[in-house]
């Protein structure tokens, strides 16, 4: 007996929950759109920040930030976004300022490099007073 409030007949019922029960193996393939920088690739790395493409944070240093909120190694990184293996992870001017920290503290000097003297102070006798 034919529901007044259905009209879809039998057959056409028949095919869809076959269909939807087909369907139920197979596993969903969802359609994945090209993910775009939050913002060009070009403006991403400014001398006091570097931006990240995923989510358009400012930040002085990106790789922790990636393994943190994206578990992702600057090399998935760059391999995602098609970056040059030479881009950098660190703000150009935070890189510059650690730099001259770390060889004003001695840092990067060989130890066969003998650290260069002052010249011995002159000694000798004094002058007698005239």
């Amino acid at each position: 007996m034919p529901s007044r409030l259905s009209s879809v007949s039998s057959v056409r019922v028949r095919t869809l929950v076959y269909d939807a029960l087909r369907q139920l193996g197979r596993p969903a393939v969802p359609e994945k759109e090209p993910q775009r920088p939050a913002v060009p690739i070009r403006k991403s790395v400014m001398a006091e920040y570097i931006v990240c493409l995923e989510d358009g944070r400012k930040l002085k240093m990106l790789k922790r930030h990636l393994r943190s909120t994206y578990d992702m190694t600057p090399d998935e990184y760059r391999a995602k976004w098609n970056l040059p293996a030479d881009y950098p992870m660190v703000a150009p001017a935070y890189a510059e300022k650690r730099s001259e920290f770390a060889k004003a503290i001695g840092l990067g000097r060989s130890r066969s490099e003998p650290e260069p003297e002052a010249p011995p102070a002159r000694r000798g006798r004094r002058r007698a007073a005239a």
